[in-house]
Parts: C-alpha cells; structure tokens; sequence
C-alpha cells in the first residue's frame, strides 16, 4: 500500500479562494472590509516571514492589513497598550500577536488582552472554553486546518473513528482532541508520560501527531489504512545537500509512514499551508459575529 497525499496547499487554497469570494459580497453587500491587525515584536528570521506571508494573504484576499513591527526590547506595558488600542479600533476585526515574544514579555498577559472576539488566532481562555462546550467560537488556526484535511481525507464525516493525538501542548494537542471530539471521534491523548506510546498509535484510525521531535513516529506504529496529520515542522541537517543544509521534515517519518498509511500529510504542504487560511476564514468570521451579520460559507 502506498498511502494518498493530503495536499494541503491545495485545500488552503480553496479555503483562501472562498474567503475572497464572501470578503468581495461583504464589501458589496454590507459596506464592510474586514481588518486583521498583526504585531510582530522583534526581529526572529521566521516570524518575519510567517508575518508578510499573512499579510500578503490578509490583503490578496481582499482585507485590510494593518502591520505593526516593534523592537525587541519593547516594554510589555508599550504592547499592551497597543492591544488595548486595537481592541477598541473598530476597524480592526481580527488581532494576532505573533509568537515567541521576547523574554521580557509575559506571553499568556498579552493573549488575555486579546478582546476574546478579536481573538483570530483562538488562544484566549475564553475561546478554549468554548471548544470544551461545544460552542461556536473562535478556532485555533492549525488544529482548526487539521480537522479540516482531516475530514477531506475521509468524505467529511469522522463519526466513530478511533482517534489518537500525539502530543498536549496548548496550541495543537489539547485544540485538536478536543475538535475531534465534537466531530464525534473516540479520542485518546498520547504524550510523553504515556505508556506503550507505540500501541496506543498503532490503533488510531486516525493519527495527529504533534509532538515536535523529528520522524518520531515510525512505520511500524501505523495502523494499516490509517490517516495520519503530521503537524510537525523540523528543521534537520541535511549533509547529502551540502555542507551546512538542512531540510524539513515532520513527526512522522513519511517514507516508512506512505507504505503502511491510507492517507497522509506531506511535510512541508500538509498542515502548515492552511494555519495561515484558517486565520484569514476566522478574521470574516470575527467580522461577521461582531456586528451580528450571518457568517458565510466559505
């Protein structure tokens, strides 16, 4: 068996092609362009790039982008202060604060600064609880596009599959099982405290596997005809390119993973394309609830 690719590029794309389309009824309907305000402190090379990447998505599909760039020794009153003031900016739809901050800067302080509806990128508390209940709120941006290769993957619908996530943190794993619960999966939780972790992912009709330690998951711990979502985005050497190279590759190690798997995310051109959708579909939705509009397909 070789296992189908779950082409992430492409499903972003057509979650970035159906954000422009309600973004262009917005503006022609209503008079509204949504506003996404991203705030990047400090000069981290990646950060840099995820930053004009979204704006340059925010604005092709049709948005408002407003870009703040702040040093690093900014003070976290100075960056609170300016939270405080895109809250009450009523152009502003959607606010992301770009991670890491600086040392200096207590990461959880800012994100309950974050006006919960504002809140695009779904780390405030109050929209993690509402992915505990069940209720429509603001989504995390990568498990948000997990659940959805996910569900393309297999028709739509994940009633009843056995459901393992590898890894707990607070951005992914916790999101992530919790979205797959509401979609009626039998979800278990793996980490590093867990016994037998090669068992328990043998069983999953369905495998997330956010751990970030590269090729962790090998062959051998996928059951056969499984889907797997590899969240993971290691940087490696890579010697056979050169001295000095490195390459990309995920948690699971894909060429032992595509012999054994159903399915499978690529890395990179899986998961990592549609973060970057799911905030741009989460700033129409903050638009829309914000002034009471019904939210469109998208």
């Amino acid at each position: 068996m070789t296992a189908s690719l779950i082409d992430g590029k492409a499903r972003a794309a057509r979650l970035r092609a159906g954000v422009a389309d309600a973004v262009a009824k917005l503006r022609k309907n209503e008079g509204l362009r949504p506003g996404l305000a991203v705030v990047l402190v400090g000069e981290d090379p990646a950060s840099q790039v995820y930053v004009t990447n979204k704006v340059r998505q925010t604005e092709e599909c049709g948005m408002r982008s407003i870009e703040h760039r702040l040093p690093a020794d900014t003070r976290q009153a100075d960056l609170l202060a300016l939270v405080h003031k895109l809250n009450a900016d009523q152009g502003v739809d959607g606010i992301l604060v770009q991670m890491p901050l600086p040392a200096q800067i207590d990461t959880d302080e800012v994100v309950l600064a974050i006006d919960p509806a504002k809140d695009v990128d779904g780390l405030h508390p109050q929209n993690a609880g509402r992915i505990v209940l069940g209720r429509s709120g603001l989504v995390p941006c990568t498990p948000q596009g997990c659940v959805i290769l996910a569900k393309e993957a297999l028709g739509g619908d994940l009633t009843g599959l056995d459901a393992v996530v590898l890894g707990r943190s607070i951005l992914v794993g916790k999101p992530v099982a919790l979205l797959l619960q509401n979609e009626n999966c039998t979800v278990t939780m793996a980490h590093s405290r867990s016994r037998d972790v090669e068992a328990l992912c043998r069983r999953a009709d369905l495998l997330v596997a956010a751990v970030g330690r590269p090729e962790m998951v090998r062959g051998s711990w996928i059951k056969p005809g499984a889907t797997v979502i590899d969240v993971g985005i290691n940087r490696i050497p890579a010697p056979e390119r050169g001295e000095g190279k490195t390459r990309l590759v995920g948690d699971v190690a894909f060429a032992e993973a595509r012999e054994i798997a159903g399915a499978i995310t690529p890395v990179p051109g899986g998961v990592g394309p549609m973060t970057i959708a799911c905030l741009l579909a989460n700033t129409v939705v903050a638009a829309c609830r914000r002034r009471k509009l019904p939210v469109p397909q998208m």
